[in-house]
């Protein structure tokens, strides 16, 4: 563990040397906050929405008492979409689906030695294969995680309504009623690292895998499973830090 995370700190500090042309590692960004954040938008999108209109149910079902105002659900979900779910299971999805990939793509030119080729050219290979990943998922995960705020509370407004466990008045005034907005600097925190750790993560495993295709696809599989694994470890660091 120590040997890895030493290999993970001194790969980073290749990563943040300064580059070679500014110029190339700009349309690098443009395309991978393309990938990140508009490839994204749908599966976001979808898992917001149904985790809002569940969390809505299961909230009012547990409220079963005549002393509780049916306020409170709107509340409850708010705080707890803002705060926990869509920055964590956003961070969670995204690292499934973003990380295995950006492993996968720097594992490909490890094996097939295009790695090798760009040092040889004396480019800065971890700068260049890396840092456009981490830019834009430090830019584009924050975004996503607002836009899965909204549509998770959207959500849990139409599950809520339809289903007739709460009336539209009743949610509006409970998603209203006593916000605090430091809630939403705590998920931007969040967010910022998330997306840190997932492109770092996926490509330190990227880049150092040996092998063949059988070697990229289990380094993927490792990326994705320690990217879960470190999104709820700093999960719990920021909260027991902010709140």
């Amino acid at each position: 563990m120590f040997y890895n995370f030493g290999r993970y700190i001194l790969l980073l500090k290749s990563v943040f040397r300064k580059p070679e042309k500014w110029k190339i590692y700009w349309k690098q960004i443009i395309s991978q906050m393309n990938y990140i954040g508009v490839g994204s938008l749908g599966l976001i999108a979808i898992i917001s929405t149904f985790i809002g209109a569940v969390m809505t149910l299961q909230i009012a079902f547990q409220l079963v008492s005549d002393f509780i105002p049916k306020t409170i659900i709107g509340s409850v979900n708010r705080d707890s979409t803002i705060l926990e779910l869509s920055p964590t299971i956003s961070a969670i999805v995204l690292a499934g689906k973003i990380g295995s990939s950006i492993s996968s793509e720097i594992g490909t030119m490890r094996v097939s030695e295009q790695i090798d080729a760009l040092e040889i050219m004396g480019i800065n290979a971890p700068g260049y294969l890396i840092l456009p990943k981490i830019i834009s998922g430090v830019t584009m995960v924050p975004l996503l995680v607002i836009f899965a705020m909204f549509l998770s509370i959207t959500g849990g407004y139409l599950g809520g309504t339809i289903s007739g466990a709460v009336t539209p008045a009743e949610y509006m005034q409970g998603i209203t009623t006593d916000f605090n907005p430091y809630t939403i600097n705590v998920a931007l925190v969040k967010a910022v690292v998330f997306g840190f750790l997932i492109t770092s993560v996926s490509a330190y495993h990227g880049f150092y895998v040996k092998g063949g295709a059988l070697e990229v696809a289990q380094a993927s599989t490792k990326a994705v499973v320690i990217n879960c694994i470190s999104i709820l470890a700093a999960d719990y660091v920021i909260t027991q830090l902010m709140l």
